[in-house]
């Protein structure tokens, strides 16, 4: 017979393999830190230029930053801070290296979601905020999932719960709750309107008083922060359910678009969601705040049709909103709701095999033009960078061959791009800032 004192000793053995794991693959200090990149990679990969235009151009101004020189003089190697600097500093044949981004617009929101659990949500949003990064957006990402993958890749490890997703929603449930009584308070009617209240054990930890960024944490990559998650916020499903019925009039939903209509417009340029694999009350809040609906899917059946059961139940959670009666205290969003886009991508992609090009036939045949044309491919690269919770853009090159690298990354970088491209024209129709 096993009771909840053998499930604790079990965890504790697993942390011990945690710590373990954390110090084969990040530095000796036990933190993650982000590696230098060659100046073909800057050249080539980064601001697709030539590197001999690129090396002539540093070279004749040496106020930009030179970068680390390897001991035999043949390679240099440049860290984020200082691409970042080239790219606002320098341009090449009269245009900018500085990503392209809609003038007066807040930032642009993609949830990656799917209830369907190894469909590669965590893989895709990782490694589209480094591409983002290193295509020079500011990047912010949000970990619904209490799996924590994202932020354990993203170097987050020792994360407390009330600054998690949990925390945001229970604070939007005291704030909401207090200005539902002050409207109340202030009814012309002459009949006194009931006080909704909050227990002491929610209100007593003093979550109204953190400020917004304090949910927000860095990361190991200095343009890419993210509002992280960790286990202990699993019961945040139980605990909305408490909160619905303490005010069910509160629109839960709408909590974390409520917080991030708080940001200022310019503090980022892209925000990434990593959803859970459930319909629940962390998914609604990420695909309620998103501009733009990411679906990944593996290119089995049996993934096909778990996601043909992924939109239909979302479709109906969406309808189930309406009894707010569209009328949410949420800047940039309202009910019904509705998306810029909405894209499916294929991953874990073997061009191959001979099943995997008929499901990714099915696929068109049924989604159309939704479908993204460049599905994520499945490279001994890809697998490598998994299971050290690493994208391959932080994986570097001299570990394995380059041809290998070379492929993973093409991958990736193509699905990017066209992820790039989606999210612009989608960004161009959101309202500008007032």
């Amino acid at each position: 017979m096993f009771t909840h004192e053998d499930l604790s000793r079990l965890q504790a053995q697993s942390l011990k393999m945690q710590s373990y794991i954390r110090k084969q693959t990040y530095s000796p200090e036990r933190e993650k830190s982000l590696r230098r990149f060659s100046s073909w990679e800057v050249a080539e990969l980064i601001f697709k230029v030539n590197q001999s235009t690129l090396r002539g151009r540093l070279a004749s101004d040496p106020s930009l930053p030179q970068g680390h020189v390897e001991a035999d003089g043949r390679q240099r190697w440049y860290s984020l801070e200082e691409i970042n600097e080239i790219r606002r500093r320098l341009k090449v044949s009269r245009k900018s290296l500085m990503p392209k981004r809609p003038q007066g617009k807040r930032a642009i929101r993609a949830a990656v979601a799917n209830f369907k659990g190894g469909a590669g949500k965590s893989t895709v949003a990782l490694h589209f905020a480094h591409a983002a990064a290193l295509d020079g957006y500011r990047v912010l990402c949000v970990d619904f999932d209490p799996q924590a993958t994202l932020s354990h890749s993203m170097g987050l490890t020792d994360v407390a719960e009330e600054y998690t997703v949990w925390g945001i929603m229970a604070r939007d449930l005291i704030h909401e709750t207090e200005r539902m009584n002050a409207v109340s308070r202030g009814a012309e009617s002459g009949t006194a309107l009931p006080q909704r209240r909050i227990p002491s054990q929610i209100t007593d930890m003093g979550l109204d008083n953190l400020r917004v960024t304090d949910f927000i944490k860095p990361t190991n990559w200095p343009t890419i922060d993210i509002v992280p998650s960790c286990a202990n916020a699993a019961f945040v499903e139980f605990a909305s359910a408490q909160y619905r019925h303490l005010n069910p009039e509160w629109s839960f939903f709408a909590a974390v678009s409520r917080y991030l209509d708080t940001l200022p417009a310019d503090a980022y340029d892209m925000i990434i969601f990593d959803c859970p694999p459930a319909i629940g009350y962390q998914s609604m809040n990420a695909v309620f705040a998103a501009d733009v609906l990411y679906i990944p899917s593996g290119p089995g059946y049996w993934e096909y049709d778990s996601t043909t059961s992924f939109i239909g139940q979302l479709a109906e959670a969406l309808e189930d909103l309406s009894a707010f009666n569209g009328v949410v205290p949420a800047g940039t969003s309202g009910l019904p709701k509705m998306f810029q886009d909405i894209r499916f991508l294929i991953t874990r992609y073997e061009a191959g095999n001979d099943l995997h090009r008929a499901m990714r036939e099915a696929f068109y045949k049924v989604f159309g033009d939704r479908m993204t044309e460049s599905p994520i491919e499945m490279t001994r690269a890809v697998e490598q960078s998994g299971r050290f919770l690493s994208s391959i853009y932080e994986t570097d090159y001299r570990d394995m061959t380059r041809e290998t690298w070379r492929r993973a990354r093409s991958s990736f970088d193509r699905a990017y791009e066209e992820f790039r491209e989606h999210m612009l024209t989608a960004w161009e129709k959101l309202e500008d800032e007032a």
